[in-house]
């Protein structure tokens, strides 16, 4: 059950941080740092967090991480309850055929998480009513977050017709755009217009057009009537660094919508953002550092020991680190490292 007021504010718009898994030298579970990143997202005001996603790394599952780290969060999430007036969105991620994504989804109900990011990567060579009975059976057991991922992290194109009949899944909540492509982007948008559901959120994953999704109304026609509909927050890995400098772009993006020198400044602001995540994701070359790229901006901020990834053949490609260093010093007015530095041995206690 997700309570009236984080329901509310989610759909009002909020900064939900993809969480990553910190490990230690040995490509060991690093419990203190996993715990001190999520009270980082807390106290830098992100309005909830989402777990077990790409960005923890799917491999946790084949190593016996997903249920410990689904639980450490679960712990944090109850100890952050007791100073917040409005309780953190829980957002779980779930993979895997049929038969894993409801074992996932019951370990996250049973955790008392909100919802699931689902995954259909598991789905790829399947047609797209097969997906869709998938997604079906997993909202029977807990709300689902929709999950457009692109493809090359994994994901799979997915038609107009298969987001419309996601639609009409009741337990739908909230959709997270993760095409890296505008047209698929406005598919998604227009098949939530086509069905009549207001209820369903609308949340950026397009790190390469974060602001540009969070200022632009979409605006189609159904019957003889214009209806706008707006991307109102982010579930990002992006935001899973400088994750207060995220809080301040959203608040600002929200605003832009009433004023106009706002939206000038915000659209100044966009290629800025659209920068900072080619660095950290790695997108030239082809996203292969985009977990390592991650993990290199926290440790730098000390919250990680190192960039450690599952796979010992991840790590920041030629260059990237480089890049890294370009952002930091173009823009860091986006960054949050002074108040990391301020309450960093605070949350790693």
């Amino acid at each position: 059950m997700i309570p009236d007021d984080t329901r509310k504010a989610l759909d009002r718009g909020m900064v939900i941080p993809a969480h990553p898994l910190a490990l230690d030298s040995n490509r060991k579970l690093d419990e203190r740092r996993q715990r001190a990143l999520t009270r980082y997202y807390v106290a830098a005001g992100a309005g909830g967090v989402a777990i077990g996603v790409h960005t923890t790394q799917f491999a946790i599952r084949d190593c016996g991480l997903f249920e410990p780290v689904i639980e450490i969060a679960r712990e944090e999430f109850d100890r952050a309850a007791a100073d917040r007036e409005v309780p953190l969105m829980r957002v779980g991620g779930v993979c895997g055929r049929t038969d894993q994504a409801i074992d996932e989804a019951e370990l996250l109900r049973d955790k008392e998480y909100h919802a699931a990011l689902l995954s259909l990567a598991a789905f790829a060579d399947d047609d797209e009513s097969t997906a869709i009975e998938h997604c079906q059976a997993v909202a029977n057991v807990i709300p689902i977050f929709g999950f457009y991922l692109q493809p090359a992290v994994g994901g799979r194109v997915l038609s107009y017709d298969f987001w419309r009949q996601f639609c009409e899944i009741e337990n739908v909540i909230a959709i997270k755009i993760a095409p890296f492509n505008r047209y698929q982007t406005s598919d998604v948008i227009r098949a939530v217009v086509d069905a009549q559901r207001d209820d369903i959120a609308l949340y950026t994953g397009n790190d390469d057009a974060i602001v540009s999704d969070l200022l632009m109304p979409f605006r189609f026609k159904r019957g003889g009537e214009i209806i706008e509909r707006r991307i109102v927050g982010g579930l990002l890995g992006h935001w899973s660094v400088w994750t207060k400098g995220a809080v301040t772009l959203l608040a600002a993006c929200h605003h832009a919508r009433t004023d106009d020198l706002q939206l000038r400044s915000m659209i100044d602001t966009a290629t800025a953002i659209t920068e900072m995540n080619a660095a950290i994701f790695d997108a030239a070359n082809g996203f292969k550092g985009c977990i390592a790229g991650i993990h290199e901006v926290l440790r730098r901020q000390g919250l990680l020991e190192g960039i450690c990834c599952l796979d010992p053949n991840e790590g920041l490609s030629p260059g990237q680190s480089e890049a890294i260093d370009r952002v930091y010093a173009t823009y860091p007015e986006w960054t949050d490292d002074d108040f990391i530095a301020e309450h960093r041995d605070n949350w790693l206690r």
